[in-house]
């Protein structure tokens, strides 16, 4: 199901440190979770975190600081179970005194986690080198969340919303240095994202969302000149409109990649990968996307890239990706063109030799993913775009006879159903794959 799962992790997190007699204080605070790119919006909850530290220590020494999540900020949704040992937790506590911030990493540690029960997190660890006397305050700050599944790493980051307590408080004793306090992180950082076609994010994101993330505005890759023939494009996050079929639309990165042929280019668009859920099981051949690109700059008109349908059979649960779709661009014009995702369709075929529903989604907001240094070609140009037949008004497409015996097909994607006599497939948003609240 996928990649959309990770948002789920809207997670909390807590604190811990050691050295000395160890101290352990409770705080509460409100964070704000940003899901990886197509994850959907941001979601607010509140998370208790523990702190321990040692209640003192004198300049020189180095303490352990660990971060415990007592209470997490939301719980797993209902579509999917997490796998044991997935989830990686990374947070930034505060260091009072000018002392910056230490970041603490937690394992990749974690029981299986059931639908609907409480995020767990691994206790995220580091090490603070004490070279200034007073009293140090450790406060919990922002924190990521990563979790980890076949097709991909995701990253949920968190941040507070408001004012956190203290969670710990350090008497530090005058020693033989002086300065300000550092910390140093022990542990391994998150995973990077992938999971989704337009770079390292989503699955991915993600380390860098998705990690890094997707769905970052227009690429600027310059092509046509210098001998260079691959030209990678930047992943650029779509908002498609799919009408009142959709409810809420569709997010997700894209990515544009070109390769010079000729003078042409040979173009291959990315979606995120594993973005969608599937609680039936699919035929081979169900789901065949295609889209338009819109040229900009020194050209203009659109080029179609298509994808093929899914070769094997989806099993129920398994994580869904549109395939990469592919076309030729010929310029027609010398200058500097920009690509940008326009519309997506998803034709969808639930058995052979049935009519395909034919999904439009148009793209609300999009933004340039590749540019390139253009020649201008005989009989170049962009081709006429695609627009969606069945089901664009939002209404019942018949796919059977025309009385009350016949059957009904209603193509949602995103959020909703399509409901083919009595079999129900659910294309599953990114937003719903976010923990509650």
């Amino acid at each position: 199901m996928s990649a959309a799962v990770i948002a789920l992790l809207l997670g909390g997190a807590g604190v811990a440190i050691g050295a000395g007699p160890a101290q352990a204080a409770e705080t509460k605070f409100n964070v704000r979770c940003v899901p990886p790119a197509g994850g959907g919006d941001p979601v607010e909850g509140e998370t208790t975190a523990k702190v321990t530290a040692p209640a003192s220590a004198k300049v020189g020494d180095e303490v352990d600081v660990s971060w415990e999540t007592v209470k997490p900020a939301s719980n797993n949704t209902d579509l999917m179970d997490i796998p044991q040992d997935s989830v990686q937790p990374t947070g930034w506590i505060t260091v009072g005194g000018g002392g910056g911030e230490l970041k603490v990493v937690g394992e990749k540690k974690n029981p299986p986690i059931p639908k609907k029960a409480p995020m767990q997190m691994s206790t995220m660890k580091g090490k603070l080198k004490l070279t200034k006397a007073g009293k140090i305050t450790l406060t919990p700050g922002k924190y990521d969340v990563a979790v980890t599944f076949s097709f991909g790493t995701f990253v949920t980051k968190c941040a507070p919303t408001g004012a956190v307590g203290v969670g710990a408080t350090i008497d530090v004793s005058a020693g033989t240095s002086g300065g300000t306090t550092a910390g140093t992180t022990a542990g391994t950082t998150a995973g990077t994202t992938s999971g989704t076609t337009s770079g390292t994010t989503a699955g991915s994101t993600a380390g860098s969302t998705a990690g890094s993330t997707a769905g970052s505005t227009a690429g600027s890759t310059t092509g046509g000149g210098g001998g260079q023939t691959d030209f990678p494009g930047k992943p650029v996050e779509v908002a498609f409109d799919c009408g009142p079929v959709v409810p809420g639309g569709i997010k997700t990165p894209v990515t544009i990649n070109a390769k010079k042929n000729g003078g042409g280019y040979d173009l291959t668009v990315k979606t995120a990968k594993g973005a969608m859920a599937s609680p039936m099981a699919l035929p081979a051949g169900a789901l065949k996307p295609s889209m338009n690109i819109k040229l900009g700059g020194a050209d203009s008109g659109m080029v179609k890239v298509s994808g093929p349908a899914n070769a094997e059979p989806i099993p129920d649960k398994a994580p869904v990706s549109l395939s990469d779709m592919t076309g030729t661009y010929r310029p027609g014009k010398t200058g500097k063109v920009t690509l940008s995702p326009d519309q997506l369709t998803i034709d969808v075929t639930m058995a052979p030799g049935a009519t395909p529903i034919n999904v439009p989604c148009k793209a609300a907001s999009s933004g340039v993913s590749l540019e390139l240094d253009t020649t201008a070609q005989e009989g170049g140009s962009g081709s006429p775009a695609t627009t969606g037949s069945t089901s664009a008004s939002g209404g019942l497409a018949e796919t059977g006879a025309e009385d009350g015996g016949g059957i009904k097909a209603l193509a949602l994607v995103a959020g909703t159903v399509i409901l083919l006599g009595g079999a129900v497939f659910t294309f599953t948003p990114w937003r719903r794959l976010r923990g509650t609240r």
